[in-house]
């Protein structure tokens, strides 16, 4: 998994941090790796990434950031130094779900999977034949789930829809998607985004 030349770095999806840090720094011997390791991913620890990443090296240094959460200010005031790293500098980010990056963000990099990922969790669910008990029922499993976990579960719930039951999309639902996404980062109900997009299946029918 190491970086070619020509690229500046790559996005990560997987879940166990330390795992991945620590085999990077293995991989990369003998280039130095600092890591930026957060369960948040602030303004102020972009900062500091992007301080480190204009500290010159005479040989490819590789930053890593990794976190459950990235917000959105982090990630925008990232997006010129992955634009144009300076010289001898790649970065790798670490996410568990790539949802938590912004588009910007994902179209800087290429993403890759972990050994830890889960590419896509496993929803007995059919949104073909979806109805009101099955979507109660369903809420009810994920009552407790966090915004991070919700986000996996809407990436979820789009590859059963759009890949398992081959669904083509209505304007309406790709748009609850595209919503839910928004909602999650401004920490509204998780339960409430998962039912404004399994709702959508039903009142579509």
């Amino acid at each position: 998994m190491l970086v070619h030349d020509n690229q500046k770095g790559y996005i990560l999806i997987a879940n166990d941090f330390e795992n991945e840090v620590e085999r990077l720094q293995k991989e990369l011997q003998p280039h130095r790796v600092v890591s930026f390791v957060r369960e948040k991913f602030l303004l102020e620890d972009a900062k500091a990434v992007v301080a480190e990443a204009y500290i010159s090296e005479s040989q490819t240094k590789y930053i890593v950031l990794a976190a459950l959460e990235f917000n959105a200010v982090s990630q925008n005031s990232l997006l010129k130094v992955l634009e144009e790293p300076p010289t001898n500098i790649e970065f790798i980010i670490i996410s568990p779900t790539k949802s938590n990056l912004l588009p910007t963000i994902r179209s800087r990099l290429p993403i890759l999977k972990g050994v830890s990922a889960h590419e896509n969790l496993d929803l007995d669910i059919n949104l073909a034949k979806i109805d009101y008990m099955q979507i109660f029922q369903f809420l009810k499993e994920h009552a407790r789930v966090k915004k991070n976990e919700a986000k996996a579960l809407v990436e979820a719930l789009y590859h059963r829809a759009t890949v398992t039951d081959k669904l083509i999309l209505k304007s309406s639902q790709l748009e609850n998607f595209d919503m839910a996404y928004r909602l999650l980062e401004l920490n509204s109900r998780p339960q409430s985004v998962l039912a404004m997009i399994l709702m959508g299946f039903v009142s579509e029918k």
